[in-house]
Order: structure tokens, then sequence, then C-alpha cells
């Protein structure tokens, strides 16, 4: 595994992280406690120290998971990132909660399921310009990192990747910035990495794998389940999507190479990168993950 500084913090995490939403029952299984630790045991044998997750990945329900093996593991070998701002309610559906009280309650039931007295990146979980334009909200956030609860402060961009908001992270106090970027989807490099090298603001590249479509598994004709997010695009637009796949693995994945692990190290070798945090369903994804990084000695 490699390791790289996030941002201006003095965390080294690896550059192969772990995706969790799928942890919170919305990617087409329900997870039990033992397939989980499973799959984070198997990223600690991989040399993996960074677990991405939401408070909305199910109601807490993903942190929870992660907290119980963190509370029978060695806290300290891990940096765990959570996120603020959305009410889960039921699939898919959730109601924003920015305003600072909310978030403050939200952080607390946080660190409750985590089984953790703090958190060592706290995210404002993909909200509007008007969500972010808070100054109370971000006092608090400050009142919590100097109370020790919260260590460092992040932003998770929504896709409309707010330039308003990446100029103005340092200001609130954020060091990091999470948004999507794989082979795909490259909006970031024209004017979000320019600014992360300027403000010295660490980048997880989320969505890596493109929801996994990037792993060549997938062929034209693919239609998700309607428990899996990704059934939102099922129709030509996936189609399209797929036969776009199929030419980048024709023309630029060389022969005999994972695809997966390609995308992935794909992400890393662009210098504005820190760490990719792709979703695992069990331990061998893990470990196809990790292997990405060999990749870049390549």
């Amino acid at each position: 595994m490699q390791y790289r500084r996030l941002g201006s913090t003095a965390l080294n995490i690896s550059v192969v992280g772990v995706g969790t939403w799928q942890f919170g029952g919305e990617w087409g299984k329900d997870y039990t406690q033992p397939e989980v630790d499973e799959i984070l045991h198997t990223a600690k044998e991989e040399g993996i120290n960074f677990i991405d997750t939401a408070e909305c990945y199910g109601d807490h329900l993903s942190e929870a998971f992660i907290g119980d093996y963190l509370k029978r593991d060695r806290r300290e070998d891990w940096i765990v990132a959570t996120k603020f701002g959305h009410q889960f309610h039921s699939h898919l559906n959730r109601t924003d909660a920015y305003d600072a009280d909310a978030v403050l309650q939200q952080l607390d039931a946080s660190l409750l399921a985590l089984k953790t007295d703090y958190i060592d990146l706290y995210q404002f979980h993909s909200g509007s310009d008007t969500a972010f334009d808070q100054q109370d909200l971000w006092t608090m956030l400050d009142k919590q990192v100097q109370a020790g609860k919260i260590r460092h402060i992040g932003l998770s961009l929504n896709k409309s990747n707010s330039m308003h908001q990446v100029n103005h992270a340092v200001e609130v106090g954020a060091s990091t910035l999470q948004l999507v970027y794989n082979r795909l989807e490259r909006g970031p490099e024209r004017e979000v990495f320019p600014a992360c090298e300027k403000y010295d603001l660490g980048v997880l590249a989320r969505v890596p794998l493109a929801s996994g479509l990037l792993s060549g598994k997938y062929q034209a004709g693919t239609r998700f389940a309607s428990n899996d997010v990704r059934a939102r695009q099922n129709g030509e637009g996936l189609d399209a999507t797929l036969a776009e796949v199929a030419r980048i693995q024709q023309e630029e994945v060389p022969a005999g190479t994972n695809m997966a692990q390609w995308a992935l190290a794909w992400c890393l070798r662009h210098s504005n990168v820190t760490s990719v945090i792709p979703g695992c369903k069990d331990p061998a994804q893990v470990r196809s993950n990790a292997a990405a990084v060999r990749l870049l000695t390549e």
C-alpha cells in the first residue's frame, strides 16, 4: 500500500480507502456484522487505513457496523471519515438538515454509532451554497474541533462541484474535498483541481469505478434491481455508458490488466488526488482494489 498526506492535515492515508454506502443496504444487499468485520479486517491486512461513511447510509447504520468493528480493533489504526447534512427516512429518501443545532445532534449520533469519542474527518455532505453559507454552522463545528470531537473538517461536494464552496473551503476550516472523479467524469480537472493545489486541499475521489460500471463486468442490456441505487441509471443512458466503457476497455486498458484496478490507478495518477474510496461488496473486492497500487509503479 502507498500513503499520501491528506491536504494540509498531518494525516497520512492509504491511497485506496473503503467506501461504505453499501453497508446501509441501498446497493441491493443487506449486510451482517460478520460480513462487515471480514471486509474491514481484509482492508487492514492490505494496509488500508481509511474508511469513509455517512450519517445517511441507513439511519447511521453503516456507521454502527463500522463502530462495532472498531470497538474490537485498534481505533488509532484507522482514519475514519463521516458526513453530515441529511436525515435518512427510508430507501433513497432523505431530507436536508444543515442548521447548526441539527448538525450537532447528527455529530453526537455519529459518535455514538461509531463507538468513538472523535471523528478524524467530518464532512459537509453534498449541500447547496445556501446551506454552506451559514456562519453559525461553521462556528459550532470549530467549537467541536476545539473540544476534540472532530480532528478535521472536509467538504463532500455534490455533482455541481460548487466553486463557491471550493474557494471558501479554507475559510470555514475545511482541509479536504470529496468529489466524484473517474475516467467517465473528469469535470474536476478544469477548475476544482487547480484550486485544490492552490489551497492545499486533499482530494478524496468517490465513485472512482463509476458505481461499478468501470469494473468491466457489465454489458449493454444490464439492468439493476429496484433495491439498488444504480436502478436510477437503467435504460438507454446506461447502455450508452456501458458502450463507452467497452470502448475504453478496448482502446485504453492494457491487455491482461484488470479494468477495475486500472480505473483506480487512473484516478490516482492525477497529482491532485490523495485517495480513492471505492465501495466493496466482499473481501475479494477489497483485495482487488488494494492491488491497484501495483499499477502505479508500472
